[in-house]
């Protein structure tokens, strides 16, 4: 039995993209580089469903990232918050 090897993005959209071209079967494809050709089939429809994003002006990722970051800085000011008060009670002890 085989064990799984690492592929990497550039691997599979370098076979996507030869698939895509029909100039050779799937099956011949899978042969070629040692791969299910169920496999393929997966990778082409992942492919082509995420297309559409190499065209957006900001990815998902940008959007996720600007929140994580709005996020934190709420939190840094919460804390800055927190941080003064228990200052200003520990001097009144």
């Amino acid at each position: 039995m085989k064990t799984r090897r690492p592929l990497s993005a550039a691997f599979k959209t370098k076979v996507v993209l030869e698939a895509l071209k029909e100039q050779s079967t799937i099956s011949a494809l899978a042969q070629k580089y040692e791969v299910q050709a169920g496999q393929i089939l997966a990778w082409k429809k992942q492919f082509l469903e995420n297309a559409s994003s190499a065209f957006e002006k900001e990815s998902k990722t940008e959007r996720e990232k600007e929140k994580e970051i709005a996020d934190l800085y709420e939190q840094i000011g919460r804390l800055n918050v927190q941080c003064e008060f228990l200052k200003k009670n520990l001097l009144k002890l």
